[in-house]
């Protein structure tokens, strides 16, 4: 790699300089820097600078999500089968709003201190207890086995979830960490800030905790 860079850089050197050598009155050109611009004007730092990524837009819409292609399954990693799943059997009855919303929730989780560091870590978290109830997303340990029935559904939710990881605003939650139905009130409901409700879900904030000295 690096004598293919040293390579490239002597080819544009040699074919495709710009040096600026004008001097301040009083100045040699020998005494002053140089500035090597490339093809467009862009200098070697801005060349091999890394490239920011876009975030990827998307519409909260069944139509939009649609008319996107079927995702292959080579672009299925790990993380993608563990989103989709999660959605699927979390919200596949939700509106495409409210699947992107339990997306982010995830997706906060798994870059939250308090939690696992990737998105199947998230998902299975409390699930090697074996304990009916004791995880923490209920479908993975309610005792039923999970099996997808409705093929369609997920891979919506599929679509949703190679969005979600492929860079998507995360915009809807106000960065929530945990949510739950309207049919139930857990008991850190009561304490836990609420950023948002869509659909059949409100959606909280794991307060921050300060260090006491």
């Amino acid at each position: 790699m690096r004598t293919f860079i040293c390579a490239f850089v002597a080819a544009t050197l040699s074919a495709s300089i710009a040096v600026s050598e004008a001097s301040p009155a009083g100045q040699d050109a020998a005494d002053q820097p140089r500035t090597v611009v490339l093809f467009d004007g862009k200098s070697l730092r801005e060349i091999f600078a890394p490239k920011k990524r876009k975030p990827t837009e998307v519409s909260y819409s069944r139509a939009f999500i649609d008319s996107l292609p079927k995702i292959d399954d080579k672009k299925r990693s790990d993380a993608h089968v563990c989103l989709a799943e999660a959605l699927y059997f979390e919200a596949r009855g939700e509106s495409v709003k409210g699947q992107f919303a339990v997306a982010e929730v995830i997706m906060n989780r798994a870059e939250h201190g308090n939690f696992p560091e990737s998105v199947c870590g998230v998902i299975n978290q409390g699930t090697a207890s074996g304990r009916k109830y004791q995880c923490q997303f209920t479908y993975n340990c309610d005792g039923v086995t999970n099996r997808i029935h409705e093929k369609d559904a997920y891979e919506r939710v599929m679509k949703v979830a190679h969005l979600t990881l492929d860079g998507a605003p995360r915009e809807l939650t106000d960065g929530a960490t945990h949510y739950h139905t309207k049919a139930v009130s857990p008991r850190w409901s009561r304490t836990f800030p609420r950023t948002a409700t869509i659909g059949v879900h409100h959606f909280y904030r794991m307060p921050t905790r300060l260090t006491q000295n």
